[in-house]
């Protein structure tokens, strides 16, 4: 493990899908043997090294290209890989130690695989000619950082943000003034919003389904359906949220980016968006890993979640598709991505939080949360970085039914701990359990409702709607 490449190469470099040039090929192979040994350099034809403190995000299982998933602590091995630490972690210590945890910000582009495989060197030496030659060689000399800074940007930025992507490190708001959802509404208005999921089922039939969403419907602003969590496949989030929506209650359709590609994501937006379901919630999904065998896919991931986030704020603010095409009729869409404010430290977790921010994120829905005292380091740092006021925060709340799906989402779940307190709390329990575990979600809610940033919370259920009611009830709501 050298100091250049802090995690291990994991997995062989791409080869082109298309026969290239004698020319390309060879500068290819001198560039892989040269920044393979280095950089563990996966010939990915879009090089990010310039934003990522020179260590190649393609190392991650996941191919993660705009932070760390948020399975992973810095403390712990990469739950995909358990035999590595997690490189972007590696990423942002250096960013950090150098001063360049700025650059971090910056939304990356997804894989073009035109260029997979293929080498960047010559796309280097273009955009070098471009700015002039002797003013880019004066600069490797030049004691004027502004000077140098900008001559490095317009050689090595346009080489990784192409011109169908464009991404940038700034503040996008949203282009429309009212709210298109009861969901964003209400958000909008102050109001403490209350919303929970519903299980889809693991088949075609709509029995329980229907009673579920007619069981929590009266006591909560929107309904969250799951797309396939932990890998196990069931009904599509986009069907629930259809038969939701046909209910009466307002959904908010989860999209997966482990399932999804960049041509399935633009489309299915844009049908789903017909039936008038504006609320989308992007994430990047747990890894196929955690799943059930046999295991699917564990190459890369088409898009992250930053990815979708961006795609979708173009479509929704530009009115175009990720190749160019015009739109006449944008769709209406209330952006969320999912957040685990204890993953990594507080200043690096509102790093990350800004970047979905940034992309589109309009409202944040965190992991489950057992310690709401630990919340207060991680508001702080999204307070000092003035972005309460461009999301609203729902915290994860979730009513333990037993001892041993508490031992589960502590041992099993990437991203969720649970205190030794209420371990024990729920072990001593015994068949006292579901109340136990009730009395310990109200005792939580009574906590986080009242902290500065907090805009609603977000009960999820586990399969057990029929609590959603007493706890929206006795929580004083």
């Amino acid at each position: 493990m050298s100091g250049i490449k802090p995690a291990r190469r994991w997995q062989p470099a791409f080869s082109p899908f298309r026969k290239e040039k004698f020319s390309r090929r060879l500068l290819g192979k001198i560039e892989l043997c040269i920044k393979g040994p280095l950089f563990g350099c996966r010939m990915c034809g879009n090089c990010l090294l310039q934003e990522t403190a020179f260590i190649c995000p393609m190392e991650c299982p996941k191919g993660m290209r705009n932070g760390p998933c948020g399975g992973t602590t810095p403390s712990k091995n990469c739950y995909v890989d358990e035999s590595r630490k997690c490189v972007w972690y590696a990423i942002y210590k250096r960013s950090f130690k150098t001063g360049r945890e700025e650059k971090l910000l910056e939304i990356l582009p997804p894989l073009d695989w035109n260029k997979v495989g293929t080498e960047t060197w010559a796309d280097v030496v273009r955009q070098v000619r471009k700015t002039g030659t002797a003013k880019f060689l004066g600069s490797l000399v030049s004691n004027d950082r502004q000077k140098k800074s900008q001559i490095w940007e317009s050689v090595f930025k346009t080489v990784r943000q192409p011109g169908w992507w464009n991404g940038d490190s700034d503040y996008h708001p949203a282009k429309y003034s009212d709210p298109v959802s009861d969901f964003e509404k209400k958000l909008r208005s102050g109001q403490f919003v209350i919303a929970t999921e519903v299980a889809p089922p693991i088949s075609s039939n709509l029995t329980k389904l229907t009673k579920d969403i007619e069981l929590v419907r009266p006591f909560v602003t929107a309904i969250n359906f799951t797309d396939s969590a932990s890998a196990n496949p069931k009904m599509s989030s986009m069907s629930c949220s259809i038969i939701a929506k046909n209910l009466g209650a307002e959904p908010v359709l989860q999209i997966a980016a482990r399932d999804t590609t960049r041509s399935g994501l633009q489309s299915d937006i844009v049908g789903i968006n017909s039936t008038g379901i504006f609320n989308v919630l992007c994430v990047t999904g747990d890894n196929p890993v955690v799943g059930p065998s046999p295991v699917s896919s564990m190459n890369l991931l088409d898009l992250d979640s930053v990815q979708m986030l961006w795609i979708l704020r173009r479509m929704r603010d530009e009115g175009i598709y990720l190749d160019g095409r015009k739109m006449k009729h944008p769709p209406k869409l209330f952006l969320g991505a999912a957040t685990t404010p204890f993953a990594s430290d507080p200043e690096l977790q509102a790093l990350k939080d800004q970047k979905k921010i940034n992309a589109g994120a309009q409202f944040f829905q965190t992991n489950l949360v057992f310690e709401p005292d630990r919340l207060d380091p991680w508001i702080e740092q999204l307070d000092k970085k003035n972005l309460l006021d461009k999301v609203f925060i729902l915290i994860g709340i979730a009513p333990l039914k037993s001892y041993k799906i508490a031992e589960y989402l502590n041992e099993k779940v990437p991203g969720v701990t649970l205190p030794e307190s209420i371990m024990k709390r729920m072990k001593e329990a015994g068949e006292g359990a579901p109340e136990e575990g009730v009395k310990i979600a109200l005792e939580i809610i009574d906590k986080v409702k009242t902290k500065k940033g907090v805009n609603g919370i977000h009960i999820m259920t586990m399969g057990w709607e029929s609590i959603v009611e007493r706890i929206v009830k006795e929580s004083g709501f």
